[in-house]
């Protein structure tokens, strides 16, 4: 465990996930380790967020047999878009870099 409290192993499978979606790069051998791929600026919260869960999604407008017959009618729909766009944008304008500080 390091100071995060962290299982070596389970920080090491993020690390992997991470580097194969080409947040961090992995760099072996005696000096090796990892490192971001791009400046902290250009990396945001949303990124790292599509890395682990997909996109976001505040509803997928499903019911128990499908998606719902008039999603394209829908008010409530029409308005859960509007929400979620709001909250990709807001994720979006959060970088790595404003979180150290």
């Amino acid at each position: 465990m390091y100071e995060t409290e962290i299982p070596r192993p389970f920080l090491r499978k993020i690390l992997q996930i991470l580097n194969k979606k080409r947040i961090i790069r992995s760099y072996k051998g005696k000096n090796g380790g990892f490192m971001l791929s791009k400046n902290l600026n250009n990396i945001c919260i949303a990124d790292i967020i599509k890395v682990f869960q997909g996109t976001i999604s505040l509803s997928e407008h499903v019911f128990k047999k499908g998606k719902c017959p008039r999603i394209q009618r829908c008010n409530l729909k029409k308005r859960l878009d509007k929400i979620e766009a709001m909250v990709r944008e807001e994720l979006n304008a959060i970088t790595v870099a404003s979180l150290m500080n």
